[in-house]
């Protein structure tokens, strides 16, 4: 697995899952999740889990994106909620926000939270479920 995918800490490794997210590296974003990952999100068909639930989430996003128009998706990281180690298990949970566009709408996602199960592996930290809380969208 490549180096630059996995962190030293749980909220590194979640940090470097959504910065590829928001770089749109599936790659990365596959490489920073456990298999059989989890994940559980607002988008139909809701639940993904598997040895490729990250790329199959992911296309399912952008095929998504496509269909309703949406470009330029950015998600924004607070400072953890909890952030709990127990041997090679983390939780972490993470206060959030997203932005993307339809058309030539700006819409922005606040108050979303970012729940992560984690697992340390030989090499580093990687998430091995996360789900996404919707926040409330504002047009702009």
């Amino acid at each position: 697995m490549a180096a630059h995918a996995i962190a030293e800490n749980p909220v590194a490794a979640v940090r470097l899952y959504v910065d590829a997210l928001n770089k749109g590296d599936a790659k990365k974003m596959a490489a920073s999740f456990t298999s059989p990952g989890s994940i559980l999100d607002g988008l139909a068909p809701h639940l993904w889990h598997g040895p490729t639930a990250a790329e199959d989430w992911y296309r399912d996003v952008l095929v998504a994106a496509e269909h309703e128009g949406a470009t330029d998706y950015f998600v924004t990281l607070g400072e953890p909620l909890h952030a709990s180690v127990t041997g090679d298990s983390a939780y972490v949970v993470l206060p959030a926000g997203m932005r993307f566009k339809v058309g030539s709408k700006e819409v922005m996602q606040s108050g979303a939270i970012f729940t992560t199960a984690l697992r340390k592996m030989a090499d580093g930290w990687r998430i091995t479920a996360w789900t996404w809380t919707k926040g409330t969208p504002q047009v702009t």
